[in-house]
């Protein structure tokens, strides 16, 4: 008779509530004997051991050396934790090995469980659906291929029964992935075994930590349900529910706490010291980005920081979103971005840009105007319709002018020239068309706007759109800090960041109102457009170009 069964019995007719009370201990006790013996063989002994699970039932392949791989130990130190901790919350470096740390975890549940006939389930969420889709689902699927079914005990998983896109089916329970956007959907996870996988867990939101809280408000020791969660994830800004965890705020007590720190990383061959010491150059070691990404620890963006980082990051999800669809054609205007070498080390770089996605951004190194001149018409020409943008400013002239002349469609941007522009809100000026290109840039990808702007996953590009530092002036207009300083700082010019600002700013309007040249001479053998103001704020009284006096325009053309 099983458990279920045993609550229909017609024996229990005519019983007291006292004589109910003392079968349905009984029946307990025999119906957790029966567990406990069935917990001793096969795979099913290893539901209170995750470690000796993976150790055991999963092929790891050699590295390239050919030595033997494993779980790193502090990989196994956590495996180890959340069976005795139940709750973990685990913050370190990239390429630590989150993901598939997350999936060893998930198959150790749902395999041993689903062998000892307990009632689980699994719901595993993330900062986004795509965290979800194509990484933590695709590594499960992955270590799923490598588990050891012999030892297991039985055929590996069915792809059309059982291990689909983002849900395994198993006969005992099921594994899901569970919206982040929807956290109202993850409360109704019930069952006698739970396991909560929160990945990329610094953006995701409270309310959604939240919703998991039913599922533990009733296991316990003094209770035969069992509830686990594993929070996994680069640090971020000292902010949100991970940070909170991390912080041992009030009532979070219960969470415990591991970071994974960079030597550990390498001495697991997980990163090497050499990419560690380039990211530090690459991206300074005070740095945001060199603070969450290899060290693994909290850290706000700089004040004075031009693009925060997080919006960045947000900006890479809708890319790879894009990216894993298809790369369908976004509508919108198309430009290339080009930002000329000027000096020493510096690269040439150009950005393409289609509608509201950087599609890619690449450097080469210093050539002579011709060379990069040809370099910028091979791009125009496989793309019809797109437009150049050229960087004017040193020897980038000597481009436009060359590429002018071969008739090709490009506007020259001259970073030092005063704008009238302002920033999306109307109330901010800037110094010049520099300052102005890296505010809109601000503004194109700032959540407040409803940004849908894309950033290819480039380190670099990542590290020049966060380096940039803004300077509020004392006439009240922004200006972006100077290359030279930039240079000095960072040890290199941001030179991706330079072209990718320069497309981005072309879809705030015209060239006539970027640079300020809205009036035009009304002398009919005139007719060039200038700046209607002087240095000083005074309004012109000549057209610069031919002398015309302005109010006298009109009679003089005649």
């Amino acid at each position: 008779m099983t458990g279920e069964d045993w609550w229909d019995d017609p024996s229990l007719i005519g019983m007291s509530l006292a004589e109910q009370q003392l079968a349905a201990t009984e029946e307990i006790a025999r119906l957790r004997g029966e567990l406990a013996a069935i917990k001793g063989k096969g795979v099913a002994s290893y539901v209170d051991d995750p470690v000796g699970f993976v150790n055991d039932c999963v092929k790891f392949r050699p590295g390239k050396d050919g030595r033997p791989r494993g779980l790193a130990d502090y990989q196994a130190e956590i495996l180890g934790d959340l069976q005795a901790k139940k709750r973990v919350a685990v913050r370190g470096p990239r390429g630590l090995g989150k993901s598939g740390l997350a999936s060893f975890a998930i198959l150790w549940f749902a395999v041993t469980r689903d062998a000892c006939g307990m009632d689980w389930k699994i719901v595993t969420t993330a900062g986004s659906w795509q965290q979800l889709e194509d990484f933590l689902w695709q590594e499960i699927t992955k270590w799923a291929i490598s588990l050891d079914w012999e030892k297991i005990g039985r055929p590996p998983f069915s792809s059309r029964t059982e291990l689909m896109k983002t849900q395994l089916r198993l006969r005992h329970g099921l594994a899901l992935a569970g919206s982040p956007d929807k956290p109202d959907k993850l409360e109704g996870a019930h069952a006698d075994q739970i396991f909560y996988v929160f990945d990329e867990s610094k953006i995701i939101s409270a309310e959604t930590f939240d919703a998991a809280e039913g599922a533990f408000s009733g296991a316990g020791e003094d209770s035969d349900l069992e509830a686990f969660a594993l929070a996994i994830s680069t640090p971020g800004e000292p902010s949100g529910r991970f940070y909170d965890i991390h912080a041992r705020k009030p009532g979070l007590e219960d969470w415990h706490t591991r970071h994974v720190t960079l030597e550990e990383a390498i001495a697991a061959r997980r990163m090497t010291r050499e990419w560690a010491d380039r990211r530090k150059r690459l991206w300074g070691e005070n740095s945001a980005l060199y603070q969450n990404h290899v060290l693994g620890e909290f850290c706000a963006d700089d004040e004075d920081a031009m693009i925060p980082l997080a919006w960045v990051e947000a900006a890479v999800l809708r890319w790879r979103a894009w990216d894993a669809a298809g790369r369908p054609d976004p509508e919108g205007p198309q430009y290339a971005g080009v930002d000329v070498a000027r000096s020493g080390r510096d690269k040439s770089a150009i950005a393409i840009r289609h509608g509201n996605i950087i599609v890619s951004v690449e450097t080469f190194g210093r050539s002579d105007t011709m060379e990069t001149t040809g370099k910028v018409k091979r791009v125009l020409d496989a793309h019809p319709g797109m437009r150049g943008i050229i960087d004017v400013i040193g020897i980038g002239a000597g481009v436009y002018d060359r590429a002018r002349e071969q008739g090709l469609s490009v506007d020259p941007f001259n970073a030092a020239q005063k704008t009238m522009r302002k920033d999306k809100t109307g109330l901010l000026r800037f110094v010049n068309m520099r300052s102005f290109a890296w505010w809109s840039a601000r503004d194109a990808l700032n959540p407040a706007f409803g940004s849908d702007w894309c950033i290819p996953p480039d380190d670099e590009l990542i590290g020049d759109l966060t380096a940039m530092h803004k300077k509020d002036m004392s006439d009240g207009r922004i200006m972006a800090e100077p290359k030279d300083d930039v240079r000095k700082r960072l040890g290199r010019s941001t030179d991706k960041g330079d072209a990718v600002i320069s497309v981005i700013q072309a879809a705030t309007g015209g060239w006539a109102e970027a640079y300020g040249t809205t009036a035009v001479c009304s002398n009919a053998r005139c007719g060039r457009s200038f700046r209607p103001d002087l240095p000083d704020g005074s309004l012109r009284t000549h057209c610069p170009h031919c002398r015309t006096k302005i109010e006298d325009a009109e009679e003089e053309a005649a």
